[in-house]
């Protein structure tokens, strides 16, 4: 299998000749990933974020396996079907009332496209052709295709090789430290709202990540900001897109990100945990508002499609795994896996490599003072029984919340173990 993946298999973020280790992987139960080697590893990062109920859960495989028998797929264009149906019902019974129509597509960086062409679409509805372009922070991450790179970070090294070949959109400065945000003096705020107010007649939208900002560079920042940048876009008739693909269902405390402000956006993006890493799937979810304005404006008619929305297998799993989540006190087990972080990482972060740590909900994570070595820090987590995936200068943790206190006590002691051997 590895002589296979080393000729003709190109991993993400990686170099097609990529030097890092690649573990194979024959099984997966709870928060145990079983290597080909005979190891198992404990996940600390829920698959990247979407295995939030764990691997292998016998209600997610049970809700496959009934409708797999039923049927797997059908186009979405003339047809319905009952998972789509109750799964937007569930989704409207759970976002504000003022969210009403969802739309469903393939995986998070369509899903924040398709809300971009819905805030262009719902502007030319009214006549007002101008607003098309998208106001948004530095350090944001919002997916790697051209729409959604042409509102991540600028400069981020992930893109930046792209940019001559993006839209160009707008850029104020990222949203202050939760510990250093105070409203009158945000830079942040005072660049959003001098943006807005100058140049408000060619703006579509604001679209930020609630609460953390994820892939950019794992920072929380204030829910005063989102209060003050929900004002804004009101004042200055700027639709706001929150993208919630890291942060619903959740992981950081709340059900969604945006709850911790209690505000109220135009347009809602879902994805990651939605199907708890059975399936790509994601949602995006419009104000009836919007979904009037469009529809009443002839042709009347959204210009997108996937081939395969609303896929019966992933609109079953992720109705099962979201049922799964209110079945149990998903918030109390949050709770705890943040309290355990704060501890165990406060302790870790003594080390001198460490700049600073931070935690919040079911997310923690360690800045380090330089670069991480992915390839050498990896092996010796394996080694150590533990699954974590660093980035830049980042290595955090983000379990799944059914992680029982023995194994992420488990967990963050090897992480303590791991970092004073390599550091």
């Amino acid at each position: 299998m590895h002589n296979n993946d080393k000729l003709f298999v190109w991993h993400p973020y990686a170099s097609a000749i990529d030097k890092n280790p690649v573990y194979g992987v024959n099984k997966a139960k709870g928060v145990y990933i079983y290597l080909d080697s005979g190891e198992k590893v404990i996940d600390g990062m829920s698959s990247w974020w979407c295995v939030i109920n764990g691997y292998n859960h016998p209600v997610l495989n049970k809700a496959i396996k009934d409708q797999v028998d039923k049927f797997s797929h059908v186009m979405f264009g003339g047809f319905t079907h009952k998972p789509a149906t109750d799964l937007a019902k569930k989704i409207n019974e759970i976002t504000p009332k003022s969210l009403q129509k969802v739309f469903f597509s393939d995986s998070g960086s369509i899903s924040v496209e398709v809300a971009m062409k819905f805030a262009i679409q719902y502007w030319h509805s009214k006549n007002l052709l101008s607003k098309k372009k998208f106001l948004t922070v530095r350090k944001g991450y919002h997916g790697d295709t051209m729409g959604t790179m042409s509102v991540s970070d600028p400069t981020n090294g992930m893109h930046s090789i792209f940019e001559k070949s993006l839209l160009k959109q707008l850029y104020v400065s990222c949203p202050e430290d939760i510990k250093t945000y105070t409203r009158n003096s945000s830079k942040s705020l005072k660049e959003m709202e001098k943006t807005l107010k100058e140049k408000n007649k060619k703006i579509a939208a604001v679209v930020i990540e609630p609460i953390l900002q994820g892939a950019g560079g794992m920072r929380i920042y204030h829910p005063d900001y989102l209060v003050q940048l929900r004002k804004l876009c009101t004042k200055y008739n700027v639709l706001l897109i929150l993208d919630e693909i890291a942060t619903g269902f959740g992981r950081t405390g709340k059900l969604f990100g945006f709850k911790h402000a209690n505000i109220v956006p135009d347009i809602l993006c879902l994805g990651k945990s939605i199907t708890g890493g059975y399936m790509s799937l994601a949602a995006t979810v419009v104000s009836k508002k919007i979904a009037k304005s469009i529809s009443d404006k002839d042709p009347g008619i959204f210009m997108h499609g996937p081939t395969y929305m609303a896929n019966p297998l992933a609109c079953s799993v992720a109705l099962a795994n979201i049922n799964l989540l209110f079945s149990y006190d998903w918030e109390k087990k949050v709770k705890n896996i943040e309290k355990l972080l704060k501890t165990g990482l406060e302790k870790i972060a003594k080390n001198s490599a460490i700049e600073n740590f931070r935690v919040i909900g079911a997310i923690g994570v360690l800045e380090m003072k330089n670069k991480v070595d992915v390839g050498s820090i990896q092996k010796k987590f394996v080694n150590h029984g533990i699954w974590l995936r660093p980035f830049s200068n980042l290595i955090y943790i983000m379990p799944p919340y059914i992680i029982s206190q023995k194994d992420l006590k488990f967990l963050i002691r090897q992480l303590e173990t791991v970092i004073n051997k390599e550091y």
